[in-house]
């Protein structure tokens, strides 16, 4: 990654008009050859009652034509993971050849989206003429998972990453950022178009177990048969052949990977959307999930723990860094589940220092959410104990 067009900074002093905006300057100051595009912006729940003066203090001192962010419990600032932050995170893009564009939408917006065409007259933002989408969301006033199937269906195939907001808890509370605005409910986004796309890699922290099967008896999130036999012996049966150190890892980490694209003639991580194996009973043969998934498709069982979200996560990177060569990358942002982290790992900025690892050293900006966006084939999705990484790159 370009270390010359993306630059991020942890600001940890409370409110201090004259030294945010001073270090709004000097942070401006160390791109001095370049045009800046974007400022992305996460702060800390501490900042709700100064955050319009905040964003306009930053725009102004550090010459930022589109501001967009959210507020978060945790941070994420270059290779650090700031987890229990009480300050900001400002980071500036230079993006050259891009078209931008921020966008605010509401509940009452996404409640009444219908057809191919409501999006793309309500934000302005026409289907070619977006290369990508970053995204913060609201998650107490704002249903994510109806305003992501509208907007999936009007801008198919263009990716969506971000996440939704958090604060303080157990206050449902949040904010979102857009230029000098403030907004406790609904959603923001910025519109990445022209010479320029978003890409990344979408960790759900799962490593697959044993093979791949078909559903082949399905009512509505019970799943009944797997290749023609009960979904729950099936399920046993794959715990059965795992060694005695596997069997002892899968209790309780159990979860199903879905395949989006049938297509494709193999299946590999990164192919599964994961989602939660809620329950099974061994007399019906049923196992229930935390999806509607459909007969014919393909699935495999999945372990998350720390070791699978920390395989998972680098042989994602690996494999985005190997077919990324030679692109330019300008920069990046890091969308990280709330339940990741220290709690996860044991330690922290283990996901911030493998980016860095793979792409670094570069300008890295994010937070904690309440859950995460990204895309799994060519459909984009909300989930769950996820790391979503979007990079800006040369179209």
């Amino acid at each position: 990654m370009s270390e010359e067009n993306s630059i991020a900074a942890y600001w940890s002093d409370g409110m201090d008009e004259a030294g945010l905006a001073d270090w709004a300057r000097r942070l401006r100051a160390r791109l001095p050859a370049k045009e800046v595009s974007l400022g992305l912006i996460f702060m800390s729940p501490k900042f709700f009652p100064h955050a319009e003066q905040v964003l306009e203090i930053l725009r102004v001192h550090a010459r930022i034509p589109l501001l967009i962010g959210c507020s978060g419990g945790g941070l994420v600032a270059n290779a650090e993971e700031l987890e229990s932050a009480g300050g900001l995170v400002l980071a500036l893009y230079s993006l050259p050849g891009a078209t931008l564009k921020g966008v605010r939408f509401t509940q009452e917006q996404a409640a009444a989206a219908d057809g191919d065409h409501f999006w793309p007259v309500e934000t302005g933002v026409a289907p070619d003429q977006v290369n990508g989408w970053l995204a913060f969301i609201d998650p107490f006033h704002f249903n994510g998972e109806s305003w992501l199937s509208s907007w999936n269906q009007n801008y198919a195939r263009v990716p969506v990453y971000g996440g939704l907001a958090s604060g303080q808890f157990p206050e449902p509370l949040t904010q979102l950022y857009l230029d000098g605005d403030v907004f406790e409910d609904g959603g923001v986004a910025v519109a990445v178009g022209g010479d320029v796309t978003l890409t990344g890699v979408i960790s759900q922290g799962c490593t697959p177990i044993g093979e791949a099967w078909t559903l082949t008896r399905v009512q509505q999130n019970l799943i009944q048969h797997i290749g023609n036999r009960p979904a729950y012996a099936v399920l046993s049966e794959t715990v059965q052949q795992l060694p005695a150190e596997e069997q002892r890892k899968v209790q309780g980490n159990l979860h199903i990977g879905l395949v989006v694209n049938e297509y494709l003639e193999n299946f590999q991580r990164g192919d599964f959307l994961v989602r939660n194996l809620i329950g099974g009973d061994p007399n019906s043969g049923v196992l229930a999930v935390g999806a509607l998934p459909r007969m014919g498709q393909t699935i495999q069982f999945q372990r998350r723990d720390a070791a699978a979200a920390s395989e998972d996560l680098n042989e994602l990177l690996a494999g985005a860094k190997t077919s990324l060569a030679g692109r330019e990358i300008y920069g990046g942002c890091l969308f990280c589940c709330n339940g990741r982290g220290k709690n996860l790992f044991g330690r922290i900025s283990h996901d911030t220092k493998l980016v860095q690892a793979h792409f670094g050293p570069t300008g890295l900006a994010g937070f904690f959410c309440n859950g995460e966006l990204g895309p799994v084939g060519e459909k984009n999705f909300l989930h769950g104990f996820t790391a979503s990484l979007a990079l800006f790159v040369k179209k």
